[in-house]
């Protein structure tokens, strides 16, 4: 088991082993060949990392889970931002060079905080594709499957009224509370029931596209295009903002001249952690990304 700490009096991460201090890198000169960190509360930002291993073969990756204090969803604003600003500190001291919040509610909470933090490191979000989905729309209505937490955002609902005025589109919010969590578990049944309660409804209001606001959502879009299809709905749309967020990663590390080389030494490599079941996470990666990295449990110890 490991445990992110800080050194007392610079704020800086270290790696801690029960034997003692691991690894440090301060995180301000690094290398192109430094890894790009991506965390989530659980598996979903595993729909990010198909994305970003396509478009960036070349780069080493650091994936976080932190399932062990999922979800993030049903927690208060304050509470996500102080957990993703300790989560991304580990990354940073585990020589990350770029950071991707793949999940939207830590996004809506808590990236501002991040970027003001870590002023000089590319740092790219998750937010719902509502611009997408407007212009995908043929009728102008837009279901939103979400969390709790990201609905209610300041940061989305200023985006949603922005959307709105600009594009005509009429958003229809579907919060899906307990739906991270059995997909978490691999629930299939309950996920079906559930996807079925919350989009039924959406369906029936008329929307003609619906955007996945949660990055474990493209993990069952399988399930979800069964549940569409049993409710006889045609052309419905699905927007996944899983390649645009890749492709923002490449702009940033492109400007910042931070891309590593496709001739670089050595192959392009994966390590996880995860402060929940490593068993758990490896399995997932298995069966969701068909690959098997190194997985390690790590707990993230306060400042």
């Amino acid at each position: 088991m490991l445990s992110a700490g800080f050194r007392v009096g610079t704020g800086v991460p270290t790696l801690r082993h029960s034997s003692g201090i691991i690894s440090y890198m301060t995180p301000l000169t690094l290398p192109n060949d430094a890894p790009v960190g991506i965390f989530d509360s659980g598996v979903g930002g595993l729909s990010i990392l198909r994305h970003v291993r396509a478009q960036l073969p070349h780069e080493h990756l650091i994936y976080v889970a932190d399932t062990g204090f999922a979800p993030y969803g049903d927690k208060s604003e304050d509470v996500v931002a102080a957990r993703s600003l300790a989560v991304a500190r580990f990354l940073v001291g585990q020589g990350a060079k770029a950071l991707v919040v793949a999940c939207n509610t830590a996004t809506i909470s808590a990236v501002k905080l991040l970027r003001a933090s870590f002023p000089d490191m590319p740092i790219v979000g998750v937010e719902p594709g509502l611009k997408p989905a407007a212009s995908a729309s043929r009728n102008g209505k837009v279901g939103v499957l979400a969390t709790e937490r990201t609905l209610a955002g300041a940061k989305f609902l200023a985006l949603r009224d922005q959307i709105s005025a600009a594009t005509g589109a009429q958003f229809l919010l579907q919060a899906c509370r307990g739906l991270v969590d059995q997909i978490e578990l691999g629930n299939a049944e309950a996920t079906t029931q559930l996807l079925r309660h919350y989009i039924t409804p959406l369906l029936e209001q008329g929307a003609d596209t619906l955007v996945l606001g949660c990055t474990h959502y493209p993990l069952v879009q399988a399930s979800i295009e069964d549940v569409i299809a049993q409710s006889g709905a045609r052309g419905i749309v699905l927007v996944d903002t899983g390649d645009a967020v890749a492709r923002q990663l490449v702009r940033l590390l492109d400007a910042g001249q931070l891309l590593r080389a496709a001739d670089a030494a050595g192959p392009a490599s994966l390590r996880a952690y995860t402060s929940a079941s490593a068993t758990a996470l490896a399995a997932a990666f298995n069966s969701l990304v068909g690959i098997d990295p190194p997985v390690h449990e790590v707990t993230f110890a306060p400042a």
